[in-house]
């Protein structure tokens, strides 16, 4: 025993000896969270198909495990996610969905279709204001020049039309909006998704 733990009362040693040690409620829950996770894992990798994951915890039966493995898959989702992954870990989604007592598939559906937009949107624009400012790059070789310094000299050095456009102030402010007001979007359709499963 530490000389601090001798002054405390017995209720207190009691207590702090109990700290550490998990109920077995507390162990269940890791033990399924690991479950799902090795689940989800061979799910990302490709190796499980949404049919697949859909098999496997059919077999399980445990509800807890579906609104788990539902919350990580809608956790993985973002607005840089190449649109076959999207479909992929979609399908995932509603797969587990059809497993529910309760389900609320039309919901959770239109969710992830109004996340499906929202990247389509995401890509759109970024696409059409890398054009414009790429076509700007071209149309004025001055932008295309930058100066670097080298010593005690100045040097002009020629860009790529790719560096010049990273150069752009505009550009950086753009990604920089753009990320930013999509990200909000995005993160209030996931809650909104999240909603509609618990």
């Amino acid at each position: 025993m530490i000389d601090w733990e001798k002054d405390l009362s017995p209720v207190a040693r009691e207590r702090l000896s109990r700290i550490g040690e998990l109920t077995r409620e507390e162990r269940e829950r890791i033990k399924d969270s690991e479950q799902v996770d090795s689940l989800l894992s061979e799910f990302y990798q490709g190796q499980l198909e949404a049919e697949g994951l859909w098999k496997k915890l059919k077999k399980e039966g445990q509800a807890s495990l579906l609104q788990e493995a539902q919350m990580k898959m809608i956790d993985s989702l973002n607005l840089r996610i190449s649109p076959a992954e999207f479909r992929r870990r979609k399908d995932g989604i509603l797969a587990i969905e059809t497993l529910k007592g309760e389900q609320n598939t039309s919901a959770v559906e239109l969710n992830l279709n109004l996340m499906a937009k929202l990247r389509e949107r995401y890509e759109a624009e970024i696409e059409q204001a890398y054009n414009n400012v790429r076509s700007e790059v071209e149309k004025n070789p001055q932008l295309r020049l930058k100066q670097v310094q080298q010593g005690q000299d100045a040097v002009i050095v020629q860009l790529t039309i790719e560096e010049a456009i990273q150069q752009v102030p505009q550009w950086k402010e753009f990604l920089s909006d753009h990320e930013k007001r999509y990200s909000q979007e995005f993160a209030n359709v996931v809650e909104g998704l999240k909603r509609e499963l618990k």
